[in-house]
């Protein structure tokens, strides 16, 4: 597979091709419930959406405040380096933006992942959406 193109957009732009990735990925396969995974942030958050041709296969967010998060990608396009090049463009977003930090709220099976891009775990563990999960944070400057 060539490298994945990761395209900046808004949920405004995109919100077919967004919630249709994040319903597979949290809903469907992880049963996270809807009223968890929809939330206003959406509506002003910087998001991105990588491209297998012209089927968009991942997606990531980021917020005002330096988060990063609602990181996916479809079953059949992981361990592919999708996931690397979203969180990729979104902390080259963050840097753009003059952000101090980013932060992150991981999967404890994903922490690896996040810990070969720069973030170290700050807090510990806890139940976000019935999974246990852990705050994280990279230091951008």
């Amino acid at each position: 597979m060539n490298d994945p193109e990761v395209r900046r957009t808004s949920w405004q732009q995109d919100h077919t091709e967004l919630r249709r990735i994040r319903e597979r990925v949290f809903i469907a396969e992880q049963a996270v419930p809807p009223e968890l995974e929809w939330d206003a942030e959406d509506a002003h958050a910087i998001h991105f959406l990588a491209f297998e041709g012209e089927f968009a296969v991942g997606t990531a967010r980021l917020l005002a405040d330096g988060h990063i998060g609602r990181v996916a990608v479809l079953r059949d396009w992981r361990h592919q380096g999708i996931g690397l090049s979203l969180m990729q463009a979104a902390l080259q977003q963050a840097r753009q933006l003059h952000l101090p930090r980013a932060i992150l709220s991981a999967q404890t099976q994903a922490i690896p992942f996040y810990q070969r891009l720069g973030f170290q775990v700050t807090s510990g563990e806890y139940l976000d959406a019935g999974m246990p999960h852990v705050e994280m944070q990279c230091l951008l400057s």
